[in-house]
């Protein structure tokens, strides 16, 4: 069986939700929600999540999953907040752990933090297999961009995440802890094996050349066309490409507040003594200047 797919733009991150429904048994799945986030204030907003709940709840669906294809470096994630208004279990890729043992060494997280992903109502693994409905949900692995990188393969519809973008637009970056482009360019050729007409659903566009966001591409699209790795590109001239260009990046504004965040499963680091929560940006010391 074959899902019916409504995708939602967030526009201020570039990020693509999507609500992944059974037409058998009107259950569904969530993914790769947002909750807004304004970084210069530290203001957090549930408007585009209510959007969604108000979608969901319009639909007259019932809400079994809300699924992660990784832990973002660019948005903040809404899961709990919409779990806590429609049901549902959080799940991630079983690779959150090693994400979560980078993160909470580099940034100190408080004691008593947990790098076992028990953040997270589950955690899936390579070919496990979730139900939705009557649909089957098929999990991927594809590291690559981070270690946990999953992609979900339900009926004829993948949901890649951060792995592939549109096939103007390439694919993902490798610098993040724990990325590797060669492990990239396995993992997408992986996907590749899949059926030319599979739809493709990805998690961000950034509308290169300025043409209008877009979500929707196949399988045959992106190994015939995608800039970065497409019939006749080796691997060898992939990593070399994704390094050169991963090298010309500047941070996301948004990755200490979305990790600290996200391997958390959405939720807040705990308040300190003043009741109020903190978010730590680790400072670089200025160059020593010779004399």
């Amino acid at each position: 069986m074959n899902p019916s797919v409504k995708s939602f733009l967030h526009a201020p991150s570039s990020t693509w939700t999507h609500l992944v429904i059974d037409p058998a048994t009107r259950s569904a799945a969530l993914i790769d929600s947002v909750l807004d986030f304004d970084y210069p204030s530290g203001a957090t907003a549930t408007d585009s999540a209510d959007m969604l709940i108000a979608s969901i709840r319009a639909l007259g669906v019932k809400l079994e999953w809300i699924l992660e294809t990784h832990a973002h470096a660019d948005h903040l994630s809404a899961a709990p907040y919409i779990r806590a208004a429609l049901g549902g279990r959080i799940a991630i890729g079983a690779g959150i752990r090693q994400v979560q043992a980078h993160f909470s060494a580099a940034l100190n997280f408080e004691a008593g933090f947990r790098s076992d992903g028990s953040q997270f109502d589950h955690l899936v693994g390579d070919g496990e297999h979730l139900r939705i409905g009557q649909l089957d949900a098929r999990v991927i692995a594809t590291p690559g961009h981070t270690r946990d990188s999953v992609s979900y393969l339900i009926g004829d519809a993948l949901f890649v995440g951060d792995t592939l973008f549109m096939p103007d637009g390439g694919t993902a970056r490798c610098d993040f802890p724990g990325g590797d482009a060669g492990l990239l360019h396995d993992s997408i050729h992986r996907l590749y094996e899949l059926p030319d007409d599979t739809r493709l659903f990805v998690c961000h566009d950034y509308a290169p050349g300025g043409r209008e966001p877009r979500c929707l591409s196949s399988i045959g699209e992106q190994r015939r066309g995608n800039v970065h790795i497409r019939e006749g590109i080796t691997r060898g001239q992939f990593i070399a490409l994704r390094n050169a260009r991963d090298r010309t990046l500047g941070m996301p504004a948004l990755l200490y507040p979305s990790v600290q965040v996200n391997v958390r499963g959405g939720e807040f680091p705990p308040a300190e003594n003043n009741g109020q929560a903190y978010l730590k940006v680790p400072l670089q010391a200025p160059p020593r200047k010779s004399a």
